[in-house]
C-alpha cells in the first residue's frame, strides 16, 4: 500500500464526479462534491486533463446503464492510472463483486455507506485489491439526510425528501439498491427550501425514488400533498417542480393544486411501462391502460398546456406484437408531450429475470425505435400546442451569446430561445412563444414584473 491520498491534512489533489442515473443519483452526488471541497479537495470536473480521485456514481437501472458505470470506471482508470478510483451507487450497492473485477477499482462504496465516503476517502490507502465498503439493508431505516448548498450562480436545485421503494415491480432491481420506503421530515423539507431560496434559487425539484409515497414511514404520517400544502404557505420566491409520480399517487386533488397554484410546475411523468393489461399484470403493475388513459385525459382536460411525460418499456418477456400495438395505440391516442422510451434489461435478482418467452432482440430494438419516434412527434405536438401563450421562463444563460440569443425553461418545461441584450441568469422573464425549431421553442419578451407577481 502507499500513503495516505492526496486531499487529506493540509496537502490538496483534484477530483472529478461521474453522475449517471437518476436526479436522486444527482442530488447525492452533489453531497459528496461539496463534502470533498470542505475537505480540501479541488473539484476539475469541467476542466480537461487527469485527477488525483475519481468517483463515479454508478446506475443500474437497465442494461445499457450497468455498460456505461463500467465503461465510465476504466475511462477513469486510464485517464490517471495512478489515480484513486471509486464507484459508489446503485450498482455498488446490488453487483459491488461484479464491480470489483474491474483491474484498477479501487473502491466499491454502497449506497448504505455511500454518506461516508468522504470519510473513508480520507482515510484510505491505495492497494492492489479494490475495497469494497457496503451493508445490507434494514427491515426499517431512518431517512439519511445529505444537506446540500447548491453552487452560486444556478437557476435550479433538487432536494432528495424520500427514497426506497417497496414495490418490487417484477423487472426493477431499485429495491435491492435503494432500500425500504423513508422520507426527510417535512419540517426539514421547509428549512432546506428556504435556504435554496435565500441562496438565489428559482426553481427546486422534489425528488425520491418513490415520491408518491412520502410521508408514509414518518409519524405521524404524512403524504406528498400535505407537504405541498405547508409549502405553499410558506409564500416562497421558489417554483416547485416534482420528479416522476406513479399514476396511482396522482388523484384529483393533486391534479388541482398544479392547475390553481402558479409555485407547481405545470408538469407530471408519469411512469406507464405497458399499454397492455396482461404485460402490467406481469409487470405487478397497480393499474389498468383505461385507469392511466383516464388519469392522463384528467390532466390534460384540468390543465391544457400541462406536460406530461411518460416511461414505456419495450420487449418485456411475453409481450406479443398484440400486446406491443396495444402500447402503441394507447400512447399514440394520449395527449402526452414526450417519451422516456427503455428497452426491457434483463436484472439478475428480479423476478422478471426467470420469464420466458424472451422478445427477439431484434423486434426489441424495432419496437423502441418506434416508439422514441413517436416520442419526437409527440414533443414537436406538445410545442406547437403551447405557440401563442405566454410563458414565465427561468433565464439559464446563453444558448447563443454571439447572435444574442438567450434561454430557460418555462413551467411546463419547454426549452425557450428569445432575444436578449444579456443573458443573466435566474431572472424571470415573461416569454410569448412564436415558433419552434428542432427540440426549441422560439419566441419574444413581452414585458417585465416581479417574481412574486408570478409564482403566487
Amino acid at each position: 500500500m502507499v500513503g495516505p491520498m492526496k486531499g487529506t491534512n493540509d496537502d490538496s489533489g483534484s477530483f472529478r464526479i461521474v453522475t449517471l442515473g437518476c436526479k436522486v443519483n444527482q442530488y447525492e452526488s452533489t453531497f459528496l462534491k461539496e463534502a470533498l471541497l470542505r475537505g480540501g479537495w479541488t473539484d476539475v470536473s469541467a476542466n480537461k486533463g487527469a485527477a488525483d480521485l475519481y468517483v463515479i456514481n454508478t446506475c443500474i437501472v437497465t442494461q445499457r446503464a450497468s455498460y456505461q458505470s463500467r465503461q465510465a470506471v476504466r475511462r477513469a482508470i486510464r485517464d490517471n492510472p495512478s489515480a484513486v478510483v471509486a464507484a459508489t451507487g446503485c450498482y455498488a450497492q446490488v453487483y459491488p463483486e461484479e464491480l470489483s473485477n474491474i483491474k484498477g477499482l479501487d473502491l466499491v462504496v454502497g449506497n448504505t455507506m455511500k454518506a461516508q465516503l468522504p470519510n473513508i476517502l480520507q482515510h484510505f490507502r491505495k492497494g492492489n485489491a479494490p475495497c469494497i465498503v457496503r451493508a445490507d439493508f434494514a427491515s426499517s431505516l431512518p431517512f439519511e439526510f445529505l444537506p446540500v448548498q447548491g453552487a452560486a450562480g444556478r437557476t435550479r436545485a433538487f432536494l432528495k425528501i424520500q427514497d426506497g421503494c417497496n414495490a418490487f415491480c417484477t423487472y426493477c432491481i431499485v429495491p435491492f439498491a435503494r432500500g425500504p420506503l423513508r422520507s426527510l421530515d417535512p419540517q426539514k423539507v421547509l428549512s432546506e427550501l428556504h435556504g435554496f431560496s435565500d441562496r438565489g434559487y428559482k426553481e427546486v425539484v422534489l425528488t425520491g425514488i418513490h415520491l408518491g409515497k412520502y410521508g408514509e414511514d414518518l409519524a405521524p404520517r404524512t403524504n406528498l400533498k400535505s407537504l405541498l400544502h405547508l409549502i405553499g404557505r410558506e409564500r416562497l420566491a421558489l417554483r416547485i417542480r416534482l420528479s416522476s409520480i406513479e399514476a396511482n399517487e396522482i388523484d384529483p386533488e393533486l391534479i388541482e393544486m398544479v392547475a390553481s397554484e402558479r409555485w407547481l410546475c405545470r408538469h407530471f411523468h408519469v411512469p406507464l411501462q405497458s399499454g397492455d393489461d396482461a404485460v402490467l399484470k406481469k409487470m405487478k403493475r397497480d393499474y389498468s391502460s383505461m385507469e392511466f388513459a383516464r388519469l392522463i385525459e384528467r390532466i390534460y382536460e384540468k390543465i391544457p398546456f400541462a406536460a406530461i411525460g411518460v416511461d414505456v418499456m419495450a420487449g418485456f418477456p411475453g409481450e406479443s406484437a398484440e400486446a406491443y400495438r396495444n402500447t402503441l395505440a394507447l400512447l399514440t391516442d394520449l395527449p402526452i408531450s414526450y417519451l422516456h422510451v427503455f428497452p426491457y434489461s434483463a436484472r439478475k435478482g428480479t423476478a422478471a429475470f426467470f420469464l420466458e418467452n424472451r422478445v427477439d432482440p431484434a423486434e426489441v430494438k424495432r419496437r423502441t425505435a418506434e416508439l422514441r419516434e413517436l416520442g419526437r412527434r409527440k414533443r414537436e405536438a406538445f410545442y406547437r400546442s403551447c405557440l401563442g401563450e405566454v410563458y414565465v421562463v427561468i433565464t439559464e444563460g446563453w444558448e447563443s451569446e454571439q447572435e444574442k440569443v438567450a434561454k430557460g425553461f418555462s413551467d411546463n418545461y419547454l426549452k425557450i430561445c428569445f432575444s436578449a441584450q444579456k443573458a443573466t441568469k435566474e431572472k424571470i422573464v415573461p416569454v410569448m412563444a412564436q415558433y419552434v425549431n428542432g427540440n426549441k421553442v422560439y419566441g419574444r419578451v413581452v414585458r417585465s414584473r416581479t417574481l412574486a407577481h408570478y409564482l403566487r
